[in-house]
C-alpha cells in the first residue's frame, strides 16, 4: 500500500477541520471533497471491514469532542453572538412552532394518539397549546401541560390577550377576574362551547351568580376540611418573614378546619362557624357533640386544646381566622355562598358537570370587598376535585384540559401555586396566571414560594409598563447577554481601535419601555422572544361574526362563492371523465359493399372511445 493513500486523506481531513474551525466553510468543503478521493483505493488495499473500524473510531473519538463541556460552551457562546441573544426562526420552530406542539399531541393529550399523521398536522393548534406571541411569520406556543404567567402593569394588555386564550380553551374554564370585561369579552363565544356560569361574590356590573358555592360542603370528609380552611385563610395573609405570623396561621388552619368539619357533620352553616367563633366557650358542648360523630379523633383534640388555651392566645387565634369569615357581611357574597334569599334562583356548582360539558364558569371578586377567601376556596375546589378526576381518566390526565385563567391572581384568588404549578400540569389542568409585577407576587408567596413558582412555569410574558427597578434588572437578567461592537474613537473620529463588550440582551430601560402590545417571552427551551401579543378585538374570527351579524346578505353571497370553489376541481373531473366518455369515433369509408346493405359504403373504424359509465363495450363491429 502506497504510504500517500493514507497521507493524503489524513491531511485533508485535518486541513478541513482546522478551516471549520476557523469559519472558513468553503475551504471545508473542498478539504473533505478532497479527502474523498483516495478513499475508492484504500478501500480496495486495506479493506471495508478494517476501514469501517477506523471510521467508527474516528465518529466515536469526533463525538466525544462534539459534547464534552468545552465544546458545549463554545458552540453556545457561538451561536449567542450570532442571534444577538435572542431565538431565531430555527429555534421557534424547533421548540415553540406549531409543528413541536402538534408532535407532542398525543402526550398531552391521550384522546389524540389513534390519530394518523395527516389528520394530526391538521389539527388546531389551540386544542394543544397557549398561544404567546407572534415573532416575523411564526407564532409561538407553549404547551397546554406548561405553567404560563403573566407580568404587566394596568392597562397593558393583559386582559385583552388572556380573553383569547379563554377563546381557545379547548375544554372547560374558570375564570378569576376583578372586572367583568372578560365576562363581556368571551362569554358569548364560550357559550357555543358548552354552559356558562357565574359566580359574583361582589354583585359586580349587576351580573346575578347562578351558581352557588358553600364552604361547609365536602367538609365531613377530614382532608376536605383541612384544605378548605387553608384556602380561605391563604387568601387574608400575606407573606411574612416571621415566624410568630406562620404559627398563629398554622393554628388558625388546625381550628378553622375543626369547625368546618363539625358544620358540615351538623348540617350548620357558615353563619353557624361565625357564631362559635364569637363564643367558643358558649359553643363548646354543641361542637363537642358534633366531632364525636368524625371518624377522625384528632378534630376533637385540637378543639380541646383551644378551649383549653389561656385568652390572650384563644383571642390571637380567633383574630387569625376572622378576616377569612369578613365576606359573611356583604348580601352578594352571602347570596353566592347560599346563604342569602337568592339562593332558589341558583344552583350548587358541580365540577363533574362543568368538565363533562366543558362549560366555563367566571369568579368574581375583589380584595377591598373581602371576598378573597370565599373565591379562592371555590378555585380551591374546582382545582382539587379536577385533579381526583383526572386521576381515574387515561393517562391520569384530564382530555379536553381545564383551563384556570386567573386574573389579578394575587388579589383575589391566592391559591398555593407553588404546589400547583409542579402538579396540576401533568394533570391536564393547565394554568395561567396575571400579575401586575414581581413585586406583587413576593409581596403575596414570599421570596421563595415565588422563586418556586417562577421556576416551575414554563413560559413568562413580561409587558411594557413595570416601573419596579428589581423587577426590570431581574428580567434583563434572565435574558442573559451578547457582544456588542465596541469601537475606539480618537478626538478626529476616526475608528482607532474594534472590540467588543458584554451587555444584556435587553436592558432594564429596553424592557420597562416595550410598545404597546410587545412583550417579553422567556420560554423554557428557548432564548427570549420579543414578539407582539394578539390582542382578543384582533382575532379573525371575531371580526367575521361582527361581520356576519351586521351583513347576512354578504355572508350568504360569500358562502355561495366558497361552495363554488370547493366544488370546483370536482366538476371539473366529472367535465373531464364525460368527455372521454363520449369522444366521437374516428373512421374512414372505404368502396365495397356492406354484408347487410349491399350497395352502401363501408365504415373502417380506426379509433374508438372508451367505455361507457355503465361499462357496456360501445365500439362498432364494423
Amino acid at each position: 500500500m502506497n504510504l500517500w493513500t493514507v497521507l493524503l486523506p489524513l491531511a485533508a481531513v485535518a486541513g478541513a477541520a482546522v478551516a471549520a474551525k476557523r469559519g472558513a466553510t468553503v475551504l471545508a468543503i473542498g478539504f473533505g471533497l478532497f479527502a474523498l478521493l483516495p478513499l475508492i483505493a484504500l478501500v480496495s488495499v486495506v479493506g471495508l471491514p478494517v476501514l469501517l473500524l477506523a471510521a467508527g473510531a474516528a465518529g466515536v473519538w469526533v463525538w466525544h469532542r462534539w459534547t464534552r463541556s468545552s465544546a458545549t460552551v463554545n458552540r453556545w457562546g457561538s451561536r449567542a453572538r450570532r442571534k444577538s441573544g435572542v431565538a431565531s426562526t430555527l429555534d421557534v420552530l424547533r421548540h415553540a412552532g406549531s409543528g413541536a406542539m402538534r408532535r407532542r399531541a398525543a402526550a398531552v393529550r391521550p384522546s389524540l394518539t389513534g390519530l394518523r399523521r395527516r389528520e394530526r398536522w391538521r389539527l388546531p393548534v389551540p386544542e394543544v397549546a397557549v398561544r404567546l406571541c407572534r415573532s416575523g411569520l411564526l407564532w409561538v406556543w407553549s404547551s397546554v401541560e406548561d405553567v404560563t404567567l403573566i407580568f404587566g402593569g394596568p392597562r397593558t394588555g393583559k386582559s385583552g390577550w388572556l380573553a383569547g386564550q379563554i377563546l381557545d380553551a379547548p375544554g372547560a374554564a374558570l375564570v378569576a377576574s376583578t372586572r367583568g370585561d372578560l365576562f363581556d369579552l368571551t362569554s358569548t363565544v364560550r357559550a357555543g362551547r358548552g354552559p356558562v356560569w357565574v359566580f359574583n361574590a361582589v354583585g359586580l356590573a349587576g351580573l346575578p351568580s347562578t351558581v352557588t358555592f358553600d364552604p361547609v360542603s365536602g367538609c365531613a370528609d377530614p382532608v376536605t376540611a383541612g384544605e378548605r380552611a387553608t384556602d380561605m385563610l391563604a387568601a387574608t395573609t400575606r407573606a411574612s418573614g416571621s415566624g410568630d405570623r406562620e404559627f398563629w396561621d398554622a393554628q388558625g388552619r388546625r381550628v378553622l378546619a375543626t369547625l368546618l368539619h363539625a358544620a358540615a357533620l351538623g348540617e350548620k352553616s357558615m353563619r353557624d362557624v361565625l357564631g362559635w367563633l364569637s363564643d367558643p366557650e358558649a359553643a363548646s358542648r354543641e361542637v363537642t357533640v358534633l366531632l364525636r360523630r368524625s371518624s377522625e379523633p384528632a378534630f376533637e383534640l385540637d378543639l380541646g386544646q383551644f378551649l383549653g388555651t389561656n385568652d390572650r392566645t384563644r383571642s390571637s387565634i380567633t383574630s387569625t381566622i376572622m378576616p377569612a369569615l369578613g365576606w359573611l357581611t356583604s348580601p352578594a357574597a352571602s347570596a353566592a355562598a347560599g346563604l342569602g334569599d337568592e339562593q332558589a334562583r341558583a344552583r350548587p356548582l358541580d365540577v363533574d358537570e362543568l368538565l363533562a360539558t366543558n362549560g366555563t364558569v367566571y369568579l368574581l371578586g375583589g380584595e377591598e370587598a373581602q371576598v378573597a377567601p370565599l373565591v379562592c376556596a371555590l378555585t380551591g375546589h374546582i382545582a382539587r376535585a379536577a385533579r381526583r378526576t383526572a386521576a381515574t381518566r387515561p393517562g391520569g390526565r384530564l382530555d379536553p384540559p381545564l383551563r384556570l385563567a386567573l386574573d389579578e391572581a394575587a388579589l383575589i384568588c391566592p391559591v398555593p401555586l407553588e404546589s400547583w404549578t409542579a402538579d396540576m400540569g401533568g394533570r391536564g389542568v393547565n394554568i395561567i396566571c396575571a400579575f401586575q409585577s414581581r413585586a406583587q407576587l413576593l409581596a403575596r408567596y414570599g421570596t421563595h414560594d415565588a422563586a418556586t413558582i417562577l421556576n416551575n412555569s414554563g413560559s413568562i410574558m413580561v409587558f411594557g409598563g413595570t416601573r419596579d427597578r428589581d423587577d426590570l434588572q431581574f428580567w434583563s437578567t434572565l435574558t442573559g447577554e451578547r457582544d456588542e461592537p465596541a469601537d475606539t474613537v480618537d478626538p478626529a473620529r476616526h475608528t482607532t481601535a474594534r472590540a467588543t463588550r458584554k451587555t444584556a440582551v435587553l436592558s432594564p430601560a429596553q424592557i420597562a419601555n416595550l410598545p404597546a402590545g410587545r412583550v417579553l417571552v422567556i420560554r423554557r427551551g428557548i432564548p427570549p422572544v420579543i414578539g407582539r401579543a394578539q390582542m382578543i378585538w384582533q382575532r379573525r374570527d371575531l371580526r367575521w361574526t361582527e361581520f356576519s351579524d351586521d351583513h347576512p346578505e354578504l355572508v350568504e353571497h360569500f358562502e355561495r362563492i366558497a361552495s363554488w370553489w370547493r366544488t370546483l376541481p370536482f366538476r371539473i373531473s366529472r367535465r373531464l371523465q364525460r368527455r372521454e366518455v363520449v369522444r366521437p369515433i374516428r373512421g374512414v369509408l372505404t368502396a365495397g359493399p356492406h354484408e347487410s346493405a349491399p350497395g352502401r359504403p363501408r365504415l373502417v373504424v380506426l379509433d374508438a372511445g372508451p367505455l361507457d359509465d355503465a361499462g357496456d363495450d360501445q365500439r362498432p363491429t364494423g
